[in-house]
């Protein structure tokens, strides 16, 4: 099947990439030239496990292909993904003017009927304006359905091949049809390809991302509760998740979610609601609280080295808002450090991958990018540990003792035991679960 895929961010980059991997011939366009040729090369501008792998494949087989060009990418395609950005507003909305002017691109260039299809996170309702905004420039007959993707950043390229279902909003036979063969070498294995009304579909997105945030959010401030009263949220965790109605998944408690998603769609969700006159107390409850687990941490930092920071150097592991990608899009890095930073702290951070974006978001903020792990410790006051990267879970704790000024670890993602922290005698300050003292 001919496909072009409009937008070569996150999404649209591992839709691509995926596609041409199942034998299609895909065509990903993209306005940032620099973007276009390093793709061109099969380097990809992000970090996400396969991926690479999978464009120098594409492209020196030559099913997969870049361009700056819309005209070239849809000029025979048959299925066109709108992949490109839809970042908040101020006030929680989405910015659409970079679909708009991507679907009335879309419209100017076709060659002939296609399948559009709106895989970007867009409001409710979106497949309507996207038809209304092509109609008028478009020459040849097209349909518009709604696609939403489910993909989790650092298992993205595995959550695209092996979904858990497929999610396609279309009234119409031959749209769904199209899709279904597009989609079915992802869902050999019998996961379903589950259709219904494009609007539904487009909630269906929202609701999914709103409700793992709550299940986050709602873990952290049982957290809080767990300190407050000497309980354990870990021991809380094993006792909810051994239930079948709840689960295992999203109970972890931290310092809150960021990324692309989880903090655009809940506010995103939360929009709409207020432009129907409906309100959503629970998500706008998730969103408050997500905010409040980040100050929470750098309360107890200073509960522990005082209001003012100044003269204290903190030690950072970890800056991406998750292992596993270099994404700092709402990473809780951002508000955590520049709060410490504010306070008078200096500021010694190292992450795996996302040291190159970090110096964009954070930039002075922080004062010394380590090369290594360890680098950072050196002379520090206190070690915070903010994303939960492997390499942070087994670390030589002789030379940390060593490094630090005194013993004393903030971990906000519960990477450590308990009982190895008493015997290390180390001072340390989880989420939920009972301090340890030096």
């Amino acid at each position: 099947m001919k496909v072009a895929v409009i937008g070569s961010g996150y999404v649209g980059l591992v839709a691509g990439a995926c596609f041409a991997d199942t034998g299609n011939t895909v065509w990903c366009a993209d306005r940032d030239t620099r973007k276009v040729e390093a793709l061109k090369a099969g380097r990809t501008p992000l970090y996400e496990p396969g991926l690479e792998e999978l464009l120098k494949r594409g492209v020196a087989e030559g099913r997969l292909h870049f361009t700056t060009s819309t005209a070239e990418a849809v000029r025979e395609a048959e299925v066109i993904f709108l992949a490109v950005g839809t970042p908040s507003l101020p006030d929680g909305q989405p910015d659409l003017a970079p679909l708009r002017a991507a679907a009335e691109e879309v419209a100017r260039s076709l060659k002939g009927p296609a399948i559009i299809v709106n895989k970007s996170t867009v409001p409710i309702g979106m497949h309507h304006q996207v038809a209304g905004w092509m109609r008028p420039v478009a020459k040849h007959p097209f349909e518009v359905a709604s696609n939403p993707e489910f993909l989790k950043e650092g298992s993205a390229v595995q959550d695209f091949l092996k979904p858990d279902r497929i999610v396609i909003g279309t009234t119409e036979d031959s749209v769904f049809q199209r899709l279904s063969e597009l989609y079915a070498p992802f869902v050999r294995q019998g996961n379903p390809i589950v259709r219904m009304d494009p609007l539904s579909a487009e909630v269906t997105k929202y609701a999914c991302n709103a409700f793992l945030a709550a299940r986050i959010s709602f873990m952290n401030e049982l957290s809080q509760l767990c300190e407050a009263t000497g309980a354990d949220i870990e021991e809380v965790r094993r006792g909810m998740s051994g239930d079948a109605r709840i689960g295992r998944h999203f109970l972890y408690a931290g310092v809150g979610y960021g990324g692309s998603c989880f903090p655009k769609d809940v506010q995103a969700l939360m929009h709409t609601a207020r432009a129907h006159d409906v309100m959503l107390g629970l998500v706008a409850a998730t969103h408050q609280a997500n905010l409040r687990q980040h100050i929470h941490f750098v309360r107890r930092v200073q509960g522990v080295l005082g209001q003012n920071l100044d003269g204290k150097t903190l030690a950072v592991w970890g800056l991406a808002f998750k292992p596993n990608t270099d994404d700092m899009r709402d990473a809780p890095s951002i508000t955590i450090l520049r709060a410490l930073k504010a306070a008078g702290a200096r500021i010694q951070a190292f992450d795996p991958v996302a040291m190159d974006t970090a110096r964009t978001v954070l930039g002075e903020a922080i004062d010394q990018y380590g090369p290594k792990r360890d680098d950072v410790l050196q002379g520090a006051d206190a070690l915070l540990v903010l994303t939960e990267w492997n390499e942070f879970r087994n670390p030589d704790w002789d030379l940390i003792k060593k490094s630090l000024k005194q013993p004393l670890v903030f971990d906000g993602r519960n990477l450590y035991s308990l009982a190895e922290m008493a015997s290390r005698k180390v001072a340390y300050f989880s989420m939920g679960r009972p301090t340890v003292d030096s």
